[in-house]
């Protein structure tokens, strides 16, 4: 099982949308026991080593490690790319 980590902004951002935190947190905890639990909604960011998870309008992008989930950012779907 990964850890999951996050940025400070990440942490703004979960504060921020209270009324979805804990799906997101869930969905990324489910992520982190066991990687094809969500193996439909992660998806690989062109050029770049992060990751996307989609839950619900939200995406949260993730970067990850051998024994880290990283999670650097938390968004709705219009602006996360910004």
């Amino acid at each position: 099982m990964k850890t999951v980590r996050y940025t400070p902004d990440a942490l703004k951002c979960l504060k921020r949308y209270s009324n979805v935190a804990s799906r997101i947190r869930k969905a990324l905890d489910e992520y982190a026991a066991e990687a094809g639990a969500h193996a439909n909604s992660v998806t690989r960011l062109v050029g770049s080593e992060a990751c996307r998870l989609r839950v619900g309008d939200f995406r949260v992008i993730f970067e990850e490690s051998e024994t880290d989930v990283i999670v650097t950012k938390i968004a709705p779907r219009g602006s996360v790319y910004d």
